[in-house]
């Protein structure tokens, strides 16, 4: 998805993944050549020893989400960005350091173990030679998704960097207050090297949750008894949402996640949430049914569910329909849980990374 948002202004010359999933859909949709399928921490340093403008790393987020048990950087998963750095340590000490670093991730990383999980990342790149600054986008600026995340761009200290990407100051909604606080009471040096990027404000969305249904899906409807269990598990809170939509002429579209909720005696049941804001919920993997958003249909005194399709999934990411999704639902599914949202990453290069180099057509990205 990175590769999608990043367009023909740039030039792949590298991609990684671990997952086989992954980098078979890669390979449908944007060939083998310089794809490598494995483990970052065994990549060969010596791929990178080359001219290359960009590298854009997403690392594992499970242990800075809030699904997740909070073990940051320690964590197995995202602990991988130990491994990268090292990598990444190599091409620089040869000569080979990137312009521009993208580093994408949930915002639980900025504030996990009181800040000390981002102090890490954020030194990580000052220690090899880069001014960061760091932005929090939601992809419902652009989507009918709630889905915020933290970019970190870091600019090496030999890149003439225009004034006009600088601001003086922070601002929202781009410079979030979780941001703003983390800055407060960083270590002096992140203070030094810190750069509040001046990222242009996007237009105002016009696509519906709605807008992005799909009419053929794989999925089979709810039965009447699992629409019924499905309802009870909602508290009153969202059982008086979906009368209201109820009472409301027209057809109302609304998704559903289940989420573990302590009662009033603090033992942790499940719930069913609903929102009918025209948004769906930020989309996960589907490690379990729990993970899967259901969509409901409501009008005409009917109430219709199904799991979200795999192609709702990805449009949900900005992916048109030419893009070529696995058979498997849980794979395609897994694709767009864990992915990045296009038109963010298209926003973030078209008025922040390819005015950083000076916009060169093609420019490298690994």
């Amino acid at each position: 998805m990175v590769r999608a948002g990043l367009g023909d202004s740039w030039r792949c010359v590298l991609a990684n993944d671990i997952d086989p999933a992954k980098c078979e859909a890669y390979r449908a949709n944007w060939g083998s050549d310089h794809l490598i399928e494995g483990d970052v921490a065994q990549l060969d340093p010596r791929s990178l020893q080359r001219s290359i403008d960009l590298y854009w790393a997403s690392s594992p987020c499970q242990d800075f989400s809030l699904a997740g048990k909070g073990a940051g950087l320690a964590g197995g998963r995202s602990g991988i960005f130990s491994d990268w750095m090292k990598i990444f340590e190599v091409a620089r000490v040869s000569g080979f350091a990137p312009k521009l670093v993208a580093f994408e991730n949930v915002t639980g990383l900025v504030s996990r173990n009181k800040g000390r999980d981002f102090s890490e990342v954020l030194c990580a790149f000052i220690r090899q030679g880069y001014r960061i600054g760091a932005v929090e986008i939601n992809a419902e600026h652009f989507l009918p998704q709630s889905r915020p995340r933290v970019f970190v761009i870091a600019a090496h200290n030999d890149l003439t960097i225009a004034d006009h990407l600088i601001r003086p100051e922070p601002s929202l909604p781009f410079h979030s207050k979780g941001i703003q606080t983390f800055l407060k009471s960083a270590a002096p040096d992140i203070k030094q090297s810190w750069i509040w990027w001046n990222l242009a404000l996007p237009g105002k969305r016009t696509t519906r949750l709605a807008d992005l249904l799909d009419f053929s899906p794989q999925n089979d409807w709810m039965t009447e008894s699992q629409m019924a269990r499905l309802l009870s598990l909602m508290s009153e809170v969202n059982v008086r949402k979906l009368k209201l939509v109820q009472s409301q002429r027209g057809t109302h579209i609304g998704t559903v996640y289940k989420r573990g909720r302590p009662d009033s005696n603090g033992i942790v049941r499940q719930r069913a949430e609903v929102r009918f804001d025209g948004v769906a919920g930020c989309l996960r993997t589907p490690a379990g049914g729990s993970s899967r958003q259901t969509l409901l249909i409501v009008g005409d005194g009917q109430i219709k569910g199904r799991l979200l399709s795999a192609r709702e999934a990805v449009r949900l990411m900005g992916l048109d329909d030419s893009y070529q999704l696995s058979n498997s639902y849980n794979k395609s599914y897994k694709l767009a849980g864990d992915g990045v949202a296009v038109p963010v990453v298209r926003h973030l290069s078209r008025f922040l990374l390819q005015p950083l180099i000076g916009g060169t057509l093609a420019a490298k990205v690994a």
